[in-house]
């Protein structure tokens, strides 16, 4: 057992006092790393605050009108699965089911998710490695249709499918008016970020891989295919993380497109349980309807956070 006059026990208390680390390099002084940690537990508290008050509300039995007190313990007072049960039966007036809504989000999410890597992983491929006239300019025009809002774009999107009547499997519908035409709408403003960003990531990537795999035999497509997208795997899963949260989380085009509840999403049913006045609003179900859209992208974000990192940063700052 140490004592106070121990030599090593004294070596470090001076080394902690100091900001050594057991090897002895200099490392960060003992009241930096306290204030540090304080900002640290600041920011958790903040963040963390708001998310147990809307888990204990979704809980709350008496699925009050006007919540007045916050209450972070979800069991206080009792605690009732009620809100679930109503918001998964029918969350809102309209004759629509929770998983209705839930098949008609994950498919329009999925699918401008898939379709932004898959078209956008050839055409960041082509600004990558190919030098072919008008390369800058479209580059340029790109990132140009980036730094806009999408919300700018709506109008013009609105008439153009408003124009377009689809027949498919014997039905007729008008394209603006349909999930399909959401789609459209929302991949033509995740494309540009998704071909930004994985053209940044493949530009880290040597060429001299494919050149061996060439001299090896393979064509430039199976190059492509069997060497250069292996290793775009960090930010394939990154651009396709993030065109699936963007498009799961979207609400303007959406509403100014549908018109028929059968293809509502989350997001507009989520709106529509808010009432005219606050009042009005369940916002117990309001709480639970939250935390289950919440759900599928924490669940996708964990099973990718090894590839997000890297993917994300690296895509990011290179170009």
């Amino acid at each position: 057992m140490y004592n106070s006059t121990h030599p090593s026990l004294r070596y470090r208390i001076n080394w902690i006092l100091q900001g050594r680390t057991r090897s002895g390099e200099r490392g960060m002084p003992l009241g930096q790393q306290l204030l540090y940690q304080l900002l640290m537990l600041l920011i958790t508290a903040t963040v963390m605050y708001p998310i147990l008050w809307i888990v204990s509300l979704s809980f709350d039995p008496r699925n009050i009108s006007r919540p007045t007190t916050l209450r972070l313990n979800p069991f206080a007072g009792g605690a009732s699965l009620k809100a679930y049960t109503e918001v998964i039966k029918q969350p809102t007036p309209n004759p629509v089911s929770l998983g209705r809504l839930m098949l008609n989000s994950l498919g329009l999410a999925a699918g401008v998710g898939i379709a932004s890597i898959g078209i956008g992983v050839f055409a960041a491929y082509a600004f990558s490695r190919r030098r072919f006239a008008g390369r800058q300019v479209l580059m340029i025009l790109v990132l140009t249709v980036l730094m806009l809002p999408a919300i700018v774009t709506l109008p013009a999107l609105f008439v153009l499918l408003n124009k377009v009547q689809v027949t498919l499997a014997g039905a007729t519908f008008n394209l603006r008016n349909s999930l399909l035409g959401v789609g459209l709408a929302v991949l033509s403003t995740q494309l540009p970020f998704s071909i930004w960003n994985m053209k940044g990531y493949l530009d880290t990537i040597p060429k001299e891989l494919e050149e061996s795999a060439m001299i090896d035999g393979c064509t430039p497509n199976t190059a492509f295919f069997k060497v250069t997208l292996p290793l775009s795997t960090p930010v394939l899963a990154v651009t396709f993380f993030l065109g699936f949260m963007g498009t799961w989380t979207e609400f303007a085009i959406s509403w100014l497109f549908l018109t028929d509840p059968q293809n509502f999403t989350l997001m507009m049913a989520l709106y529509n349980m808010v009432g005219q006045y606050s009042e009005s609003t369940p916002w117990s179900n309001f709480a639970a309807m939250a935390i289950l859209i919440a759900l599928p992208v924490t669940l996708i974000y964990l099973f990718i956070q090894r590839w997000f990192v890297g993917g994300l940063a690296i895509g990011g700052v290179k170009g």
